[in-house]
């Protein structure tokens, strides 16, 4: 009796043995490369787009998110999008911005102006092809305004950058 368990064990082993081997498989051709990551945009663009999507949001006077934008609260909300801390006032982001030379403005740099009496009190995002984005005051929404001609033309100070550091010049 003990030689029965045995005999089936034998019998199935051997039964595994002759179940023929499939053949092979053909090897798959390769499979196309998967396209190269597009290069990432920079982060200027990312800024300009960030602000430009914000036109027509509404004017609030010390606003700083999607409920209502004053200037420099409009360029703080689109540099802390993409994880830039830059001071609140238009004055104090002047200052601590790096210079931009008006011949190497980019979007995303921040354009200054001095329209009040006091040094620099206005700020916007450059978008390119001379225009830029601000909350210009009470009563109108985010918008696109030209910066070489007119009433911005006329007050533009400076321009400045926190997303890139030019390079230096000796």
């Amino acid at each position: 009796m003990r030689a029965v368990p045995w005999l089936l064990g034998a019998l199935l082993l051997a039964g595994c043995a002759t179940v023929p081997v499939p053949p092979a498989r053909p090897p798959s051709p390769p499979s196309p490369s998967p396209p190269a990551p597009a290069a990432p945009a920079d982060t200027g663009t990312v800024i300009a787009g960030i602000a430009a999507a914000l036109v027509g949001t509404r004017y609030q006077f010390g606003g700083a998110d999607q409920g209502g934008f004053d200037c420099s609260g409009l360029a703080l909300y689109v540099h802390e999008r993409v994880g830039l801390a830059i001071p609140r006032t238009a004055a104090a982001q002047q200052r601590a911005a790096q210079a931009v030379p008006l011949a190497q403005l980019a979007p995303g740099d921040l354009v200054f102006f001095h329209i009040g009496s006091r040094g620099i009190d206005h700020v916007g995002v450059y978008a390119g092809d001379g225009r830029f984005v601000h909350a210009p005051r009470a009563g109108l929404a985010v918008t696109f305004a030209d910066l070489g001609s007119g009433f911005y033309g006329q007050h533009f100070v400076a321009a400045g950058r926190f997303w890139q550091r030019l390079p230096h010049r000796p």
